[in-house]
Formats: C-alpha cells, sequence, structure tokens
C-alpha cells in the first residue's frame, strides 16, 4: 500500500493511508490476530460475517432493480 505525500502535507497523506487501510480490512485483520483464535470460533465468526454479507446484499438488491 503506497501514499504519496505532495504539498498538501504529511498530515493528509496519513489520513489518505488510514482511509485506504481502513477499506481494505487490514486493521481489523491486525486486531484479529493478535490473540490465538480457536478453529470453532474461526468457524462461527466466518459463518456470522457470512450471514452480514448476504443481509447487507438481500437489502441493496431491491435498490439496484429499480423496486421499492
Amino acid at each position: 500500500m503506497e501514499v504519496k505525500v505532495d504539498e498538501r502535507g504529511v498530515e493528509r497523506a496519513i489520513r489518505k493511508l488510514r482511509r485506504l487501510m481502513a477499506s481494505e480490512g487490514v486493521l481489523r485483520e491486525i486486531k484479529r490476530r493478535r490473540h490465538y483464535e480457536k478453529p470453532s470460533v474461526k468457524m462461527k465468526r466466518k459463518l456470522r460475517e457470512a450471514e452480514r454479507r448476504r443481509k447487507r446484499r438481500q437489502r441493496k438488491r431491491p435498490m439496484m432493480r429499480g423496486e421499492a
């Protein structure tokens, strides 16, 4: 990951880097890897995340088709 620092300054580049890292899930991954996660807990977490993504897609689907 790379952010160029231009005449706007370092502070602006740091903010841009933080946004990039957040959008790619880097920070969440770092926090998750701090401690060991049992395989059963890992599986449950993945199922929860998949369910959340499925529900989010389901909510967005009617909007995409132009329905109310």
